[in-house]
């Protein structure tokens, strides 16, 4: 059964319907990539819908536009109160939220001289992003032939939309190669992160990952992660990772907040440890997802609730998360 995503979209303090969401075709980001944003999500819990690490997001949301120039009036707890009210105006018990600022107006040429800058928070009705089967066996990836920019070419601590332009030529080689999603290296060719995703490494009970300076962009599950391996007494080493490191590593993982905690099984058709998920990776998958949705603690404070008053009226109402099917190397 197909998921219906048509939902209200928040726009500028106003919820529009799904299908009166639209900019004009000579809007500056048409041409140019001149768009930032965000991607969040809101975790159906046992005392209802739940965002997760919300202000961690509208910070870097606003952190992006300060990048980029781009005259954000909403500050992030404005930004934040607008995402819980988008899940209760849809009466959605959980949900993936895109927050996206765009350069508008209806004029040609690179320099957004009065460019209109337009706020949206859309919400989506999202599964598991590498597949299923990845999230419980793990992934069949490859090392891409496309690089993550150098550090002074385009800022990647900004999630701006032509950002992904990279990556989306490594997931689409990926897919015609028969991988689920390929790992792209850094200008100086050191391991950098996926096209939409951070990348840990374990070896020797030590968790390895890319510091922000190799290109990749500073990710809030990242963070979290990273969080809960050091409270499990994990040690973790931030540098630079040679490519062959993920040819002997004993366990990897892809994290991002649609990713959320992805094992990987193989690297190159080269299987990972045992060539599946390992211990370290299970424990911070159940960890992370148990925070998530509710069953664990939030020792942390990361779960932003929906106000019940408000989120009420989704009564008995179940949406299920949209399935992406088999993404693993053997379905292609």
């Amino acid at each position: 059964m197909a998921v219906d995503n048509h939902h209200r979209i928040w726009r500028d303090g106003k919820f529009v319907d799904w299908e009166d969401a639209t900019i004009h075709v000579m809007s500056h980001v048409v041409h140019y990539g001149s768009s930032v944003f965000e991607g969040i999500r809101c975790y159906e819990t046992p005392n209802g819908p739940a965002v997760f690490r919300l202000s961690a997001h509208m910070r870097r949301f606003a952190d992006s536009c300060r990048i980029y120039r781009m005259p954000l009036t909403y500050s992030p707890d404005d930004l934040s109160q607008a995402a819980v009210e988008t899940v209760a105006e849809n009466n959605l018990p959980h949900c993936y939220l895109r927050p996206v600022a765009i350069r508008t107006g209806e004029q040609m040429g690179v320099l957004p001289h009065d460019t209109p800058l337009e706020v949206f928070i859309i919400p989506w009705t999202w599964g598991t992003y590498l597949g299923a089967d990845a999230l419980k066996n793990g992934a069949d990836v490859c090392v891409s032939s496309w690089r993550r920019p150098a550090p002074d070419t385009i800022p990647t601590l900004a999630k701006a939309g032509g950002n992904y332009l990279g990556g989306q030529l490594s997931k689409m080689q990926a897919r015609v190669d028969n991988y689920v999603e390929g790992i792209m290296l850094d200008s100086f060719g050191h391991v950098s992160e996926g096209s939409g995703e951070n990348l840990f490494l374990v070896r020797d009970g030590k968790l390895f990952t890319s510091t922000i300076s190799s290109g990749i962009l500073h990710g809030v599950t990242r963070d979290s992660v990273m969080q809960i391996a050091r409270d499990m007494g994990i040690e973790i080493v931030e540098g630079s990772i040679p490519r062959e490191m993920l040819y002997i590593a004993d366990e990897l993982f892809f994290t991002g907040t649609a990713a959320e905690i992805t094992p990987i099984r193989s690297v190159d058709r080269i299987p990972v440890g045992p060539g599946k998920p390992g211990q370290i990776t299970l424990a911070i998958q159940r960890e992370y997802m148990g925070i998530a949705q509710g069953t664990l603690e939030d020792r942390y404070g990361w779960l932003t609730p929906v106000p019940a008053r408000q989120a009420s009226s989704t009564g008995s109402r179940k949406v299920r998360r949209e399935p992406v099917g088999d993404m693993s190397a053997s379905a292609f």
